[in-house]
């Protein structure tokens, strides 16, 4: 891992990036907003740490990149390995998360570790914990608490020394309330906890993250670097990214490949440009009725001494 900053550019990346089959997003996390710089003093923390870490955010918004984050600071030798809940199938979720001895199933002539036998020694993402079935958590925490896994046709358990970092993009504590996610599982899980702000709330990010896509693209597709103008700039701070940053590496890429000039403009983002706070006052006063504006007047002059 290489951190490009002391406090200058506080661009985290991962040195074997290109070999990776992560997206471009899941590969770097900027620091420059008080509540990154704030998750990122709590994420160090915890990385050492021998707790299970459990991330909320939303979808889009870097839970892997904050896992992988905490593998490479814990020093564990073994793999990274990273599952993807809502994939798992629910007929043999105990086989993939858990392995199966040879024999086990027709066509089965050899044994499999499955995802936990894999991350021995190292770190199990799980995304999206709170799609995994209910029965399927329970053996979960029995083998986290056990250490050990016993594999679908095995007679014999198999210790298994395995760190958990889960994520998710819902309130755990109110499936737990609902009957859907195990309560026992979820305080485990809740021993180490991360939030991570969605980037309309890290606004601090935006511009760095922008930079960093567009570095990247522009490299990727043999184009010169432009710059983002002030007003592209404005129009990105403003955006309130429902898509996270999922959605800015989406647009700037669309931005590269249709600006022409050596500069990226608003009409590249194709964003909706807002207005400015004065800029919406003036546009309601001049659609308001004769003494819906008298009020308005009023009221502006009296809060800053603002003249229409």
């Amino acid at each position: 891992m290489s951190l490009h900053e002391t406090f200058g550019q506080p661009l985290l990346t991962f040195p074997d990036a290109e070999k990776s089959p992560l997206s471009i997003r899941a590969k770097a996390l900027v620091f420059v907003d008080p509540r990154s710089r704030k998750l990122r003093e709590d994420l160090e923390a915890l990385a050492p740490r021998a707790l299970p870490v459990l991330i909320r955010g939303e979808t889009g918004s870097g839970k892997e990149l904050l896992a992988r984050h905490i593998h490479r600071g814990s020093d564990r030798s073994g793999l990274f390995v990273s599952v993807n809940c809502g994939a798992i199938s629910p007929t043999y979720a105990d086989a993939e998360l858990f392995g199966y001895a040879a024999g086990s199933h027709s066509g089965a002539a050899s044994s499999r570790a499955g995802w936990f036998g894999s991350a021995n020694g190292g770190t199990l993402y799980l995304d999206e914990i709170g799609d995994l079935p209910l029965p399927i958590q329970v053996k979960l925490l029995a083998a986290l608490e056990n250490h050990e896994v016993t594999r679908v046709g095995a007679h014999q358990p198999s210790p298994v020394d395995v760190r958990l970092v889960a994520a998710t993009s819902i309130d755990l504590a109110q499936a737990v309330a609902a009957g859907k996610f195990h309560e026992r599982l979820f305080h485990y899980l809740s021993e180490g906890r991360l939030d991570l702000p969605a980037l309309r709330e890290r606004v601090g990010d935006i511009l760095s993250l922008a930079e960093y896509f567009l570095g990247i693209y522009s490299q990727r597709l043999d184009l010169p670097v432009p710059l983002i103008s002030e007003a592209a700039q404005r129009v990105l701070e403003h955006h309130s990214w429902p898509g996270n940053t999922r959605e800015l590496e989406n647009v700037i890429h669309f931005a590269l490949l249709v600006s022409s000039g050596d500069e990226i403009l608003p009409e590249h983002l194709n964003l909706p440009v807002v207005d400015s706070p004065l800029e919406q006052v003036r546009r309601i006063y001049a659609q308001a009725s004769p003494s819906e504006q008298a009020t308005l007047r009023k009221f502006l002059h009296e809060q800053n001494g603002i003249s229409t």
